[in-house]
């Protein structure tokens, strides 16, 4: 798990409830304290689940990375009591900008290709129903 150190608040959501939502803009990080989140993408035949994620796991680094320019690439719903740490945006900006510019450069292509993969794992999902 992170070190708390980059948790700058704690929220609770309960079993449905959305945390992220596709297509929304927005830069926060979370890491996941307690209980498991499911990331999904809408389809023209429904929801396709991506993965789902449990506690230590982050959720939320692609709108980071793009600092909040891109709307949100999936949605996020709690699958029961969920416990989430807000990290310190602040913090995390200062370590990411201190990277060199090559590194941050790879690091938004890498975001780049999971858009891209997942988009394409939807497409084969939806194909395949």
């Amino acid at each position: 798990m992170l070190d708390h150190v980059y948790i700058a608040s704690e929220q609770d959501f309960k079993d449905g409830e959305v945390i992220i939502e596709e297509g929304k803009f927005s830069d926060w990080l979370f890491v996941i304290m307690e209980g498991s989140v499911r990331i999904y993408k809408d389809s023209p035949k429904g929801q396709v689940t991506i993965a789902t994620l449990g506690p230590g796991e982050i959720l939320g680094e692609l709108g980071f990375i793009e600092s909040g320019q891109k709307g949100r690439s999936a949605s996020a719903v709690a699958k029961g009591p969920v416990r989430l740490g807000v990290l310190d945006k602040e913090k995390l900006s200062a370590e990411y900008k201190s990277m060199s510019p090559t590194f941050r450069a790879i690091l938004k292509i890498l975001v780049q290709r999971v858009r891209y993969t997942t988009e394409v794992a939807v497409k084969q999902a939806v194909k395949d129903r």
